[in-house]
């Protein structure tokens, strides 16, 4: 991930996130890994870093990963998404699954699927 602040800042800003520690910056001035919590859920983010294997969407030419968070209100999730930079990938609709959901680009380049129950 180019800029792990930022990453941050967007998940927060967007999905509700708590940051919930913050490592010291690496000789490049962005932190080493950056925890998340969303509810009972945690997360990580750091700095892509070829030498070790960590690649971000854009050194892989996409996400390689689809991630999925079942939240109480989808629509508005998505539209705080969008509103910080995201792009729709598939509408967030009621499905025939029984759940009401869409694919949602973050600005980092990863893919989430943003779940709820129907409306």
């Amino acid at each position: 991930m180019p800029d792990p602040d930022g990453a941050s800042a967007f998940y927060q800003d967007a999905l509700g996130a708590e940051q919930v520690f913050r490592a010291p910056p690496g000789d490049d001035g962005r932190p080493t890994m950056i925890d998340h919590r969303i509810g009972a859920s945690t997360f990580q983010l750091s700095p892509a870093v070829s030498a070790w294997g960590w690649l971000s969407p854009d050194d892989l030419g996409g996400s390689a990963v689809l991630l999925e968070i079942e939240v109480d209100d989808p629509d508005g999730v998505g539209e705080r998404m969008i509103a910080h930079g995201a792009e729709v990938v598939v509408p967030i609709e009621n499905r025939p699954y029984g759940k009401r959901s869409g694919r949602i680009r973050d600005p980092f380049g990863h893919l989430w699927i943003i779940t709820g129950e129907l409306r």
